[in-house]
């Protein structure tokens, strides 16, 4: 039993390096936390002016969920999607048994960009799938009534939040919605009681139950809670994730999300061979040659990641 908690939760700085050339903010997964309902991952990469190249990648066993805050990102995969995405728009892209995408800016320039980049982990049920992508430029939005100032507004970019859902395909019982609060003002936000929630500070200041939030940190609210109080001196723009606990195991190495060290070790091999790369993970659109390769695995066998709150 999971239990209602209020636990910070730094991001660290992590460099991602290469032709990218940008470090990331990375706050899930927490060695202590390694999921918020089937949310595994959350990188927030800017503010930043930056010329990003993100060449072709693989992935297993997740949906990657890019939410753009400033800039314009061009996203292209292999399963013939080429999609520019901007402010207010979704990118959901569901890797099932394997896919490969590749991540741009625009131009030859660099460009203000600021971006966060979550994954969900996907079920038994989904994890074996075939590739699929989503682009939905209309989400929809709510207005949630103050106690004191301005109402604040809620945009429900996946899953389900005070009772409005979004039209982007998802696994698990799930909620990201992204808040917006006025200066001044002091909001209940309603949650699921039987769903675990975190809340991340954006941009601005927020108070959370009495607590105060910097920012990009993650405040893990745990679940038996049906609505949580938060205020802001100056404006806030907060992130809410959750959902129903993810009971799977979980193994999580680089780009892949599986349940065994076999698992992990399968795709790498099938990545890294020209054959095995072309059937399972297919070839991104308008690219050549160009691709990240893997890193050498660990000397170790991976473990499932269990929680420690």
């Amino acid at each position: 039993m999971i239990g209602q908690h209020s636990i910070s939760l730094e991001p660290r700085e992590v460099p991602l390096g290469g032709l990218r050339g940008m470090n990331v903010l990375r706050t899930l997964p927490n060695r202590d936390l390694p999921t918020v309902g089937a949310w595994c991952f959350l990188d927030r990469f800017g503010p930043e002016v930056v010329r990003m190249r993100v060449e072709p990648h693989p992935h297993i066993g997740l949906q990657t969920v890019t939410w753009p805050l400033i800039g314009e990102q061009r996203h292209r995969d292999s399963i013939g999607r080429d999609v520019t995405l901007t402010r207010g728009q979704l990118n959901l892209m569901t890797a099932g048994n394997g896919i490969a995408h590749s991540e741009y800016s625009l131009g030859e320039e660099a460009l203000p960009l600021d971006a966060l980049q979550f994954w969900v982990v996907l079920p038994e049920s989904a994890r074996h799938g075939a590739g699929d992508f989503e682009q939905h430029t209309s989400l929809p939005q709510l207005t949630l009534s103050a106690d004191t100032g301005e109402d604040a507004t809620a945009t429900v970019v996946l899953g389900e939040f005070a009772g409005v859902r979004s039209p982007a395909t998802v696994h698990t019982p799930i909620v990201g919605a992204e808040i917006t609060l006025a200066a001044g003002s002091i909001v209940d936000l309603p949650l699921n009681p039987a769903w675990e929630h975190a809340i991340v500070l954006v941009n601005g200041d927020v108070t959370i139950d009495d607590r105060s939030s910097s920012q990009n940190e993650m405040l893990y609210l745990g679940d038996s809670r049906a609505h949580v109080s938060v205020s802001s001196a100056e404006g806030a723009l907060l992130f809410v994730l959750g959902g129903e606990p993810f009971e799977e195991d979980l193994v999580m190495w680089w780009n892949f999300a599986a349940r065994t060290h076999d698992e992990i070790a399968q795709a790498r091999h099938d990545w890294e061979t020209p054959d095995a790369a072309s059937a399972r993970f297919g070839h991104v659109v308008t690219h050549g040659d160009e691709r990240i390769p893997a890193p050498e695995l660990p000397h170790v066998t991976l473990k499932p990641r269990h929680r420690r709150i």
